[in-house]
């Protein structure tokens, strides 16, 4: 190796080891340490004891769980699809050319630019059951509005309906790709008589569909570690009706000093996690198209 290439090579290295000393003693050091937590009883207080998979059989056995877990199912499987939905909808409409149109796509990405906190608050008061303003908008109507946030069944969807809120940042992705489709495509379609609704279907979506993807990967592991919004508007309750996966480990970890248990919860969520993804990924070979792939 010449001077030149050890020389280039030490700067790489050096350049490099920020990032790998972050990575293990923030990412990959805590995983490892949570892992071997996972089959103890450390409580913060006391030397943690081995249990072995009990954390693991107490958990399965646990009914809580398990409706956390449906609770999080419900929300990620309603909120993911239809964030995308919505998102591809508004993208598609203000990737128009008409007047006025950059006024639009500013107040529909406006939401995004509202801490998770804030925009939590905002929503508590807008969902208040006497003096809330959709309550109150109903009421106009002789409509006696649910207790949002205190009603089992309303609470999962008045937290879809704040997921969607921010599906701004989505629209914007959506929006750069289907301004990104060549036109020649649309007019060769044009002149084959194709429909705005085939040259949707059949051109943009196809092209687009890598952002789909992506969107569709971030959205389901966003949604399964849902938490800011739980533990600022409900705590997770009435009933635990709202509960889902992570405000249950921190209640575990830091309110009943379960560190053990909370490790197992975190492991448990990690393989959903990954099962998720890579049947997404799998899947990914049917419907996402890139250009420059070589079908075999």
């Amino acid at each position: 190796m010449s001077k030149a290439a050890k020389k280039e090579q030490r700067w790489f290295y050096i350049f490099i080891a920020p990032w790998l000393i972050g990575f293990i003693g923030f990412t990959l050091g805590p995983m490892i340490a949570s892992f071997v937590l996972s089959f103890t009883d450390w409580d913060l207080f006391t030397a943690p004891n081995f249990v072995g998979l009990e954390n693991y059989i107490t958990l399965f056995q646990d009914d809580v769980f398990w409706k956390v877990v449906y609770n999080t199912f419900f929300f990620t499987i309603i909120s993911v699809p239809l964030s995308i939905i919505l998102s591809l909808g508004m993208a598609y409409l203000l990737a128009q050319k008409i007047r006025g149109i950059k006024f639009f796509r500013t107040v529909f990405y406006l939401p995004v630019l509202v801490p998770v906190v804030a925009s939590s608050m905002i929503f508590k008061w807008i969902l208040a059951p006497d003096t809330g303003v959709i309550n109150r908008f109903l009421s106009i109507f002789g409509v006696d509005g649910p207790a949002w946030l205190l009603d089992p069944t309303w609470v999962k969807f008045s937290f879809i309906f704040l997921a969607i809120w921010g599906v701004g940042g989505n629209m914007v992705l959506l929006l750069a790709a289907i301004q990104g489709v060549p036109e020649e495509l649309y007019e060769s379609a044009e002149m084959d008589g194709a429909s705005k609704f085939r040259k949707f279907f059949h051109i943009t979506i196809p092209i687009i569909s890598p952002v789909i993807f992506f969107n569709l990967v971030m959205g389901l592991i966003g949604s399964l570690q849902a938490f800011t919004q739980i533990y600022i508007l409900t705590g997770g309750g009435p009933n635990n009706s709202s509960n889902m996966i992570v405000p249950y480990l921190f209640s575990n970890a830091f309110e009943y000093y379960k560190m053990g248990y909370a490790s197992s919860i975190a492991w448990v969520l990690f393989i959903i996690i990954m099962v998720f993804t890579l049947i997404i990924f799998k899947s990914s070979s049917i419907w996402v198209y890139y250009e420059s792939e070589v079908k075999k």
